[in-house]
Order: structure tokens, then sequence, then C-alpha cells
């Protein structure tokens, strides 16, 4: 019988995401990387520290038992195979089960998304995650100055995602970002009864329901947490809630900020990651979570091309550019 994916939670993630090599990073040269890979090569044997959605991998493995592998993780990544090398060993010496690898020495590493059948994609190269996001794979920028997550809860993954342009399409953000608070509330009271469309990170949301029902009752003692960490307040509550409520999904906690910083309660919650669509939100919870950007809808579209926006319902970061990534 072949091997297969199909019945599992594919995790695709690059090197800098799971393991720290900003230090390495500093010496890449996409014209010249030689030095670079001299020095992965020198340290082959030097465990690589953990990086930004180390924890996040780490946890979602440990749903994996003798019978039962549910979740697999797969190193997609522009390093050499020879720096693939180190990453195995550094994942081996932290004692996480990586099998799989793609390197694809700086060539564009998201059209394995597609064999692969991934259902999230995790990366520092924001390019990458652009065209991973475009041919609709659930898929983040890691910040890698992010904090590492916390080490409370070590039988919980705990996620936390931003509503609009996240969870659910950019709907209802580009009236606000067109017509101002008022005509947002009035279309969201309006259609409080319509479920939004599906956002890019619905699948994700979907896959980890699927996951939480399949080790129920399990020897691993693991199980998922989730939160939904939004700007909107109510009434424009309600139709987030029908939304998940049309999914048969629901999430552990739901936080309407009404536009207040979302850092000190992501802090509380302490997720192994946080995604949000917006440059500041995303910003200001790395200074507490580990955090990626969703370079998705119309908050990431250059105000050139998106036109005049009013006031934004999440006003650190809306529609600003994103910063740029390094070459892995």
């Amino acid at each position: 019988m072949p091997i297969t994916l199909e019945d599992k939670l594919v995790v695709a993630i690059s090197s800098r995401a799971l393991f720290d090599f900003e230090e390495e990073n500093r010496l890449f040269d996409a014209e010249h990387p030689q030095a670079y890979m001299q020095l992965q090569l020198d340290r082959l044997d030097a465990p690589a520290r953990p990086g930004v959605a180390f924890s996040l991998v780490k946890k979602l493995l440990a749903f994996n038992e003798p019978g039962h592998q549910r979740v697999e993780v797969v190193v997609l990544s522009r390093n050499d195979p020879v720096s693939g090398m180190r990453i195995f060993r550094s994942a081996k010496a932290a004692q996480v089960s990586l099998e799989r690898g793609v390197f694809t020495q700086g060539r564009d590493p998201f059209r394995y998304l597609r064999p692969l059948g991934a259902h999230l994609f995790l990366s520092a190269n924001e390019k990458d995650v652009s065209e991973a996001l475009a041919l609709g794979y659930p898929a983040a920028r890691v910040l890698t100055e992010s904090v590492q997550a916390s080490h409370a809860n070590p039988s919980e993954v705990r996620i936390a995602f931003d509503g609009d342009a996240v969870l659910f399409s950019d709907e209802a953000e580009r009236v606000f970002q067109s017509e101002g608070l008022a005509a947002f509330q009035r279309h969201e009271t309006d259609k409080v009864a319509q479920p939004l469309p599906d956002g890019p990170f619905k699948p994700l949301l979907a896959a980890l329901h699927r996951l939480q029902q399949a080790a129920a009752g399990s020897k691993t003692g693991m199980r998922i947490r989730t939160a939904l960490v939004t700007a909107r307040s109510a009434p424009a509550h309600e139709r987030a809630i029908q939304t998940l409520m049309s999914w048969n999904i629901a999430v552990d906690e739901a936080m309407f900020l009404g536009g207040l910083e979302k850092g000190g309660f992501l802090r509380e919650f302490e997720p192994d990651f946080f995604f949000d669509d917006q440059t500041g939100h995303v910003t200001s919870a790395a200074r507490h979570v580990p955090a990626g950007h969703v370079t998705s809808g119309i908050s990431n579209v250059p105000r050139t091309l998106a036109g005049p926006a009013g006031a934004t319902p999440e006003p650190a970061g809306t529609a600003e550019a994103a910063v740029p990534a390094a070459a892995r």
C-alpha cells in the first residue's frame, strides 16, 4: 500500500522558522552562497537553537504515537542539501522527529506544497508566503524576532487567530476601509445570519478540529486550544460567531477587543503561535508571543492599488507595507 499523507495534519516549515539561524543568515548572499554553506557545514554537529515556531512543531508532533501518525512536519527550505543535514541533526538533538525535507538551494520551495497537501506553511520569506497564499494554502511569514513560546502548557497546543482576512475573508474589512466604522457595523448587522466567506486559514482551523477529534482519548494526553482574537466588537461580533457555528467548528476562547491592543491579551492566553494580517498587530504581538504575518486581504494591498482608506478597526498597522524578509 503506497505511503500517503492524506490522513494527517501536514505542516511545511522553513529552516529559519523552526530553528534560530539568524546569525548564519546574516552571512547569506544569494549571488555567492558558498560562505553560508561553509558555515553551516562547519557547524554541522552544533545543534541550532529553537526558532519561533519550534514549540508549535514539537507540540503538534506529540500527537503522534506508535501506530497513529496524526501529524507530519516537513522542512521546506531554500537551503542547500548539505545545510539540510544540520537541520535534521539539530532536530534529532532536540528530540523532534523529522523524517521529510525538501531543500531547493535558493529556488522557490512553495510549489512543493501541492504534493505535500500542506495545511500550513511557515516561512521567514515573505515572497514564498505570498505565493503560497495565492495558491490557496494557509501560510504566514514568521517574525523571527518574536519571543519564544511559554512552557506553561506542555499538554496543549495553543493557537490564536485574527478574524477578518485570516479565518474569514476580508469582505467586512473592505467595507470598513472604504466607508468607515458606521458602515462596517451596519453591514455586519444586516448580514448577521449570512456566514462570512472562508478566509485563508479556515482550512487550518478545520484540520486542527479533525486532529482534536482523532486524538480524543488517546494516550498522548495532548489537546488543542484555540482562540479568536479580533478587533471586532458588538454588534459585529455576532456574525463571526454565527460563521464559526455554520462551519460546525468551535473555538475555545473569543476576544472581541474593539481595537484594543492585542499583545497583552495574547500574553495571558500564551499561544504557541498567533496569526494576524495586520503588520502593526503582528509586530505588537511578537513582543509577547510567537507571531506570524498573514499577507492576505485588503490591508496588505499597497494604498496606491487599494485606493483611499478610512480609519481602520485595527489601527496599529492597517495597510502598512510588509517588512521584507531575508532570503531564507
